[in-house]
């Protein structure tokens, strides 16, 4: 027997050996194993492929990992036609979206979280507010899965509490995305939304709302949105189905052509200046195309004489698509919801994000572990004694959240830096993403505690301290300056950062925004486009809030 015949034997006996363990065993094997190791498994072989993927129990030890809460893995099953591959291929797939989103404006913070919801991932965003025991939040857009478990289905949510705008999610999903950008699709081509230009990209989405736009039962719009005890996992269930109807019926929200271009010929008749004003500033307009014009020809006159014939041809095309070209790519237009990997310019845990893009930004939380124990997510208001998020004996504190994360410095010596993602103030007071405080992790405070209780009257116990300095007034609201001050770490796990010089007090507590967002109060969203990502310039808080609330009402201020 050759060597190849011996190899070839073994190969067939361990595909057998594997093929002969009893499907409780695989499970137990499986819940050691990562799905990539399970599909690298079934790609070895046909015979290993079609028991791996009808191995249930393998797959559903893999759902138990990504979805630990029993009863509502049952429930996603069942919904699945009892397919742990088609939950455990959600979940994976879904896994990229999952966490923390936000965007520049407005300053008081846009910050956006994705969440599980019932075979769907959901979106929502914290709106800014004064401390109260729950938590504002507004949802976002929802991404359902289809019946192999693929996350497909996209929802944008805005307008009307029993409106929803849907959509697809673009098959291209980056696995390490770090963006989300809302765009328009053609039915019969690849999409080139982001070579439009700024107006014409926000003229279609535009439209696309306009036209798409579905009205729920009353029973699918007072459903939740995620699932806060096991008792709504049947209306859940109920929802999933009727929006999955109305996905198909209104054929995944794909709009006509004609009739989008009606609707865009239609906005800018409606936009058209009053007769009064319009001939003057027609004229001046005029003015201002000719020199353009005349300046426009000269430049490419002196690019031209010294470019080679390719490089004519380059300079020849325009800079944006046009749309009418962009519509023409197919019979048929609609939203999509794409997810790619960017290279981010990233300062201090915050990136640089553009203004005429309508993307989300993906915020990146460290997980706690020895030596950097206070990475995550925290929250607190101003003043001693400090207020809690879910006390109500603190009004009107505006309450803070802070990303605390840790960075090395030019000297490689490790800083604990807090960026603030969300203020509940009135009117801001610094700019998004600032960071807040920075402290120098292997330098101890000589600094003492400025108080002796706390707001229980009891002993405030002092378990470390840091140096460091914290947010100041410096140039203008941009370029904020910073004084020196103390992180103090209390027994009881909360943290308080004091300034030398004034005595002001930030108190934080960690948080569990999740926890916190399924036990809040949805509050009435903006239009679906700005609901998604606004992109006006504005120092207060711009987001609905539900009437009799303890936020304060939205009195937005553009620079």
């Amino acid at each position: 027997m050759t060597s190849d015949e011996l190899a070839g034997e073994g190969e067939v006996d361990g595909a057998e050996l594997i093929l002969s363990l009893p499907e409780d065993v695989l499970g137990l094997i499986s819940a050691h194993l990562r799905p990539r190791d399970l599909l690298a498994l079934s790609a070895a072989s046909r015979s290993l492929r079609n028991a791996v993927s009808t191995a249930d129990k393998a797959w559903l030890a893999q759902c138990r990992r990504l979805l630990p809460t029993a009863s509502h893995l049952l429930a996603w099953r069942a919904a699945l036609a009892h397919s742990s591959l088609a939950v455990c291929r959600f979940l994976h797939s879904a896994a990229p979206l999952l966490g923390l989103w936000a965007h520049q404006n407005p300053e008081l913070g846009n910050l956006v979280l994705a969440l599980p919801g019932f075979l769907s991932l959901v979106a929502v965003r914290s709106i800014p507010q004064e401390l109260s025991p729950r938590l504002l939040w507004a949802p976002v857009f929802e991404l359902l899965a289809d019946h192999r478990g693929h996350p497909a289905f996209l929802f944008l949510h805005g307008a009307a509490h029993d409106s929803l705008f849907p959509g697809l999610l673009s098959s291209s999903l980056h696995p390490l995305a770090n963006t989300l950008f809302l765009e328009a699709h053609t039915s019969t081509s690849t999409s080139h939304f982001s070579r439009l230009a700024f107006a014409d990209r926000r003229r279609l989405l535009n439209a696309l709302v306009a036209a798409s736009r579905l009205t729920l039962p009353p029973d699918v719009a007072t459903a939740p949105l995620f699932a806060r005890s096991d008792a709504d996992l049947p209306l859940l269930a109920a929802r999933r189905e009727a929006m999955l109807r109305l996905h198909s019926q209104s054929g995944g929200g794909m709009v006509r052509r004609a009739e989008i271009e009606a609707l865009l010929i239609g906005a800018r008749k409606t936009a058209t200046l009053p007769a009064d004003t319009a001939g003057d500033k027609m004229r001046l307009r005029r003015s201002f195309s000719v020199v353009a014009g005349f300046v426009r020809n000269s430049l490419r006159q002196m690019v031209t004489r010294s470019a080679s014939a390719n490089s004519r041809a380059e300079y020849a095309h325009p800079k944006h698509l046009p749309l009418d070209e962009f519509l023409r790519a197919g019979e048929s237009v609609g939203l999509s919801l794409r997810g790619a990997r960017m290279r981010l310019s990233i300062y201090r845990n915050w990136p640089s994000m553009h203004d005429n893009r309508f993307v989300l930004y993906k915020l990146t939380t460290q997980a706690p572990m020895p030596g950097r124990e206070y990475a995550g997510l925290w929250g607190g208001t101003f003043g001693w004694p400090p207020g809690r998020p879910e006390d109500e004996r603190k009004p009107g504190k505006a309450l803070f959240f802070l990303l605390l994360s840790y960075e090395e410095d030019s000297e490689g010596k490790l800083q604990l830096i807090a960026t603030k993602v969300l203020e509940g103030t009135h009117y801001v007071v610094h700019p998004n993403g600032s960071s807040m405080f920075i402290v120098r992790v292997g330098e101890p405070s000589t600094e003492t505690f400025p108080w002796q209780t706390d707001e229980e009257s009891r002993a405030v116990e002092i378990k470390r301290s840091f140096a460091g300095e914290g947010i100041a007034t410096g140039y203008g609201f941009r370029y904020p300056g910073s004084k020196p001050g103390s992180l103090f770490v209390l027994l009881d796990g909360r943290l308080a950062f004091v300034w030398r010089e004034n005595k002001a007090v930030l108190t934080l507590q960690r948080l569990d925004l999740e926890d916190m967002i399924r036990r809040g109060e949805r509050v009435p969203s903006l239009p679906p486009i700005p609901n998604f990502a606004y992109l006006t310039k504005s120092y207060s808080n711009v987001f609905a809030v539900a009437p009799g609330s303890t936020s304060f009402p939205a009195s937005p201020r553009y620079s």
